[in-house]
């Protein structure tokens, strides 16, 4: 399994620095209900506005209908690599309840999904998060409500070595480093102008 810690101009928590989105998993591996359940807990005490906890999540176990329900939204090329998985969940958005719009629900799901990835690291797993997937085809698939709204899917696995993806040019992109812009061009005290 290939280890990819982030070069960081300041120390940072090891959660942090070990968190990257391998796509060669080892599909004998399991994620246990414990690991699935941990992931799940921390995802549930991410922060949301105003405590609105709009974050809702499809649990798929590899090998149960979830998972493949799921799975048959995701483009060809995820598709490709997520079939290794152990799970595979969907990132849900309570945009309204009965108070009204709930706002930043989107950004509530992506706190959730920061902490699940996160708990993964701890877990000894990997999250991979994944935009390549058809949010209508998941809204229909799971007959979600109007205010349901399909964010992101995340595969969770145990990370293998590169050569289980085969292709050379998929091995050579899960070995290249990691990158980032510089700070200076991320955090800023005016536009253009460099915070550090």
């Amino acid at each position: 399994m290939q280890r990819k810690r982030a070069a960081t101009s300041a120390d940072v928590h090891e959660l942090i620095a070990q968190r990257w989105s391998p796509r060669a998993f080892d599909a004998d591996a399991k994620v246990t209900e414990e690991q699935l359940r941990a992931l799940l807990e921390a995802a549930r005490w991410a922060p949301s506005f105003g405590n609105t906890q709009p974050a809702r999540f499809l649990v798929g176990r590899k090998g149960d209908a979830v998972f493949d329900r799921i799975f048959g939204t995701l483009t060809k090329r995820n598709q490709s690599w997520v079939r290794r998985t152990g799970a595979l969940l969907a990132g849900l958005a309570v945009t309204s309840n009965e108070k009204g719009d709930i706002p930043y629900a989107e950004y509530g799901v992506a706190l959730a999904a920061q902490n699940l990835v996160l708990q993964a690291v701890a877990a000894g797993l990997a999250g991979h998060q994944m935009a390549g997937f058809d949010a209508d085809a998941l809204h229909r698939e799971f007959a979600l409500p109007e205010h349901v709204r399909p964010v992101v899917t995340i595969a969770v696995g145990v990370p293998a070595d590169a050569e289980v993806l085969g292709e050379q040019r998929l091995v050579d992109r899960e070995r290249s480093e990691r990158s980032r812009l510089p700070l200076a061009e991320f955090a800023l005290a005016g536009w253009d102008v460099p915070a550090f």
